[in-house]
């Protein structure tokens, strides 16, 4: 289980080092840093394929995601008596993403060429990355370390080795050194950080995949934009906790029951309700209703992830929906550990009804900076950023 995620100099989070537990929920107002929360694990997992420097390309380069405010906030500006000046940057321009766990941490740091040179002078490198063992980063503890371009690996004899071949910038260590024999923790943390498991984007527009009879096979882990519904829910029926799906149905549709119809291979979604004298199709489920019957099929998923990560998952949903939303979520924490993105107190509040061990964030703003509501120096978790 995640326990510590650090973040700096990303968006509005200049420096945010946040404790996990099994059940995490990240709320805040509109603005104050819960989005990019959501994106940097993203980035995290991104970097797990290889993919993170062109996500962040995506985003429209390393320099529009770098905090873009002056690396310090003096007192005087803290207590109002001057307005915010850029300064003259002291250091190396420098994105930095990690996470520790109770046996692994890791740590990357992206930063730009030097010199510039070249058609793709602005495209970030990746300047360092380290994995050590236990929840602390300390030189003691490093089990592989890059450089620039070179990796070093420790060895069971506690010896460096040299990882063999150099790395290009935009490589991760993650993808090109994680070996069963020379780097078994690597190929761990790899696979573990593969596993994760993101929903922010489940559609129920009226062209929808998941509104239609879709082609299916066992699907054991629903697309990312819900199309597979059908046949995730009749995988669950089949091979997953069967009851827990008639029990969410059931939570927050009384009466009803859900039918998945095929037909030469399609799959189609039938929803009976009561009162009603035939089901509806997947075509006329409004879209509360779909989007429910979608969170049913990402959170009862026959293979759970390392980790989840839900993103506003009350959209759309009406009050009523909430406790069932929420005692869905809580049954997927007791085999994954799950993170919660949220602005609804609603919403939290049914978590906290019925969740016993429900770990709340609140994230605020400062000067423009993302903080931990409540949260000071001496609160946070021990962490330390490897250096370049």
């Amino acid at each position: 289980m995640l326990r510590t995620v650090a973040v700096e100099n990303y968006r509005s989070l200049r420096r945010v080092v946040m404790p996990l537990g099994r059940l995490s929920v990240v709320t805040g107002s509109n603005g104050s840093g819960k989005s990019s929360l959501y994106k940097a694990l993203r980035l995290l997992a991104d970097a797990s394929r290889n993919g993170a420097v062109s996500a962040l390309a995506r985003e429209g380069g390393l320099q529009s995601t770098l905090w873009a405010g002056p690396e310090q906030l003096g007192s005087a500006v803290r207590r109002g008596e001057h307005r915010v000046q850029g300064t003259v940057r002291s250091g190396p321009v420098s994105l930095l993403l990690g996470f520790a766990s109770d046996d692994y941490g890791y740590a990357m740091d992206f930063g730009l060429p030097t010199p510039p040179a070249g058609a793709f002078a602005l495209d970030p490198e990746i300047k360092r990355e380290a994995l050590w063992a236990g929840p602390f980063f300390r030189p003691a503890s490093l089990l592989m370390d890059r450089r620039g371009s070179a990796v070093r690996i420790r060895s069971d004899s506690g010896e460096w080795e040299d990882g063999g071949h150099a790395l290009q910038p935009f490589d991760s260590m993650l993808s090109e050194f994680a070996d069963p024999l020379r780097a078994p923790e690597l190929l761990r943390v790899r696979e573990r950080m593969r596993s994760w498991r993101f929903y922010d984007h489940l559609r129920t527009d009226a062209a929808a995949p998941a509104r239609q009879a879709q082609v299916g096979t066992r699907t054991v882990v629903l697309d990312s934009e819900g199309a597979d519904v059908a046949a995730a829910l009749q995988t669950i029926l089949e091979i997953g906790n069967k009851g827990a799906l008639h029990e969410a149905i059931e939570h927050a549709f009384p009466g009803s029951r859900l039918e998945i119809r095929v037909d030469g291979g399609r799959f189609e979604l039938a929803f009976h309700q009561h009162g009603l004298l035939r089901p509806l199709s997947g075509a006329e489920l409004s879209d509360g209703t779909l989007r429910y019957l979608l969170w049913v099929a990402a959170l009862l998923s026959p293979r759970p992830p390392e980790l989840l990560v839900l993103n506003e998952p009350e959209t759309s949903l009406h009050p009523d929906l909430l406790p069932a939303l929420a005692n869905l979520v809580v049954t997927a924490a007791t085999d994954t550990q799950v993170i919660v993105v949220t602005h609804s107190r609603p919403f939290l509040a049914a978590l906290q009804v019925g969740a016993e061990d429900l770990h709340p964030i609140e994230l605020v703003k400062e000067f423009g900076q993302t903080a931990i509501e409540g949260q000071g120096l001496l609160d946070q978790p021990p962490w330390k950023w490897p250096t370049r």
